[in-house]
């Protein structure tokens, strides 16, 4: 999106759309990211409602603009059932596989709730406002992104079925075309408001990756994390911290094999993360948790939500491990640009990989460090009990 942004307020830029352009823009994000974390939790704040603020007005503003003045399909279109649905490449035929395929449009919004509890730390009354954050930013996002998607499936030109087959063909990618019916400043300005919406997504994600790598090494369960757990007296922030998740997040670009493929992998591995957890939950609430009277909690519902959590997060799972050939959904790892010749391992699915690799990592870094550590007494809350 920065791009073609910058090059159609012509000013003079005309960037060339490659590797080595993206990777420049990717480190400039993230240097100013990694900065606005150092400097402080109130600009976060201030950068981040002011894009939350810009991406609700431009999807919303966007969508109806698209319906008013681009309509050129009926709203009976969304009820059509269309043969290339079933058919088209890389889906082998199956509606399993199309309704998998389908749920990857949630992928990255249901992303959002975890930053909202991640970030609880810094929230007054966090055992009741933020699982309300939580709540409000699922539904937020499904009504936002829903009319947002109805406005774009409304205003596709010509044939349907036939502008669905050229995209799975190579062509250019339906909102770009979209967007592109609109009058040139309407265009850059769309294009402005979602390079907004997802710069103020990387700062978000980078400060609740800093939170939760603070807590750890707080805890003491990263490795070294004596030598960057301290909270600066002047800037109230864990500027080693900051500094560390910067660096790791950079690593991937010494070497990219593209945006869509490092955050396929990324998220997947959340995705795995968040299996794990509702395995947890789901025992404790097994064996009576909780116990005490909390300010937010589910009740019998609990135990529900947590079930449906689990069969949500195995259908994910299913969808990255599902090999899709030609796709950026979890190529094999020979099958990524300048790879030289990895034998079998080059057989490997980049998430398998990625698993296998964090596992090996872990167990060896359990084995070596943290086998034989002293368990850390939890901090208490200030109110009694705990969320459900």
């Amino acid at each position: 999106m920065i791009i073609p942004l910058l090059n159609g307020l012509n000013v003079g830029i005309n960037l060339t759309n490659n590797t080595s352009t993206q990777i420049t823009i990717a480190v400039i994000t993230l240097i100013s990211t990694t900065a606005l974390n150092i400097f402080g939790v109130r600009l976060v704040a201030i950068v981040n409602n002011t894009g939350v603020v810009f991406e609700i007005l431009g999807m919303v503003v966007f969508a109806f603009v698209l319906i008013i003045f681009f309509a050129h399909q009926s709203p009976a279109v969304l009820l059509n059932g269309h043969q290339l649905t079933v058919n088209a490449p890389p889906y082998g035929g199956s509606p399993a596989g199309v309704f998998l395929a389908a749920m990857m449009m949630s992928l990255f919004v249901v992303f959002g709730f975890d930053t909202a509890s991640t970030l609880a730390e810094e929230t007054k009354n966090p055992r009741r406002e933020a699982p309300r954050a939580v709540l409000a930013a699922i539904i937020g996002a499904a009504i936002i992104g829903a009319t947002f998607l109805f406005a774009t499936i409304i205003a596709i030109p010509g044939d349907v079925d036939k502008y669905a087959s050229d995209t799975a063909a190579g062509a250019v990618a339906p909102p770009v075309s979209i967007i592109q019916q609109m009058p040139g400043w309407a265009a850059e300005l769309y294009l402005f408001v979602v390079a907004a919406a997802i710069y103020v997504c990387c700062l978000a994600i980078q400060t609740s990756t800093i939170r939760l790598a603070f807590g750890m090494s707080r805890d003491g369960k990263l490795p070294l994390s004596r030598y960057y757990n301290k909270v600066s007296s002047s800037l109230h922030t864990p500027i080693g911290v900051c500094l560390l998740v910067g660096v790791l997040a950079a690593i991937p670009l010494l070497y990219y094999s593209g945006a869509g493929t490092v955050a396929i992998a990324a998220t997947g591995m959340i995705y795995l993360s968040y299996f794990l957890c509702n395995i947890a939950v789901l025992r404790a609430r097994l064996k009576g948790w909780p116990t005490e009277k909390v300010p937010f909690k589910l009740g019998s519902w609990g135990s529900i939500v947590n079930i449906l959590a689990l069969v949500w997060g195995g259908s994910m799972l299913i969808n990255f491990l599902w090999p899709r050939p030609g796709t950026i959904i979890n190529p094999v790892l020979g099958a990524l640009p300048n790879v030289p010749d990895l034998g079998p391992v080059g057989n490997i699915p980049i998430f398998e990989a990625t698993v296998g690799a964090i596992l090996i990592v872990g167990f060896v870094y359990w084995l070596v460090a943290q086998r034989s550590a002293a368990d850390v007494t939890p901090i208490k809350p200030a109110e009694a009990g705990a969320t459900a």
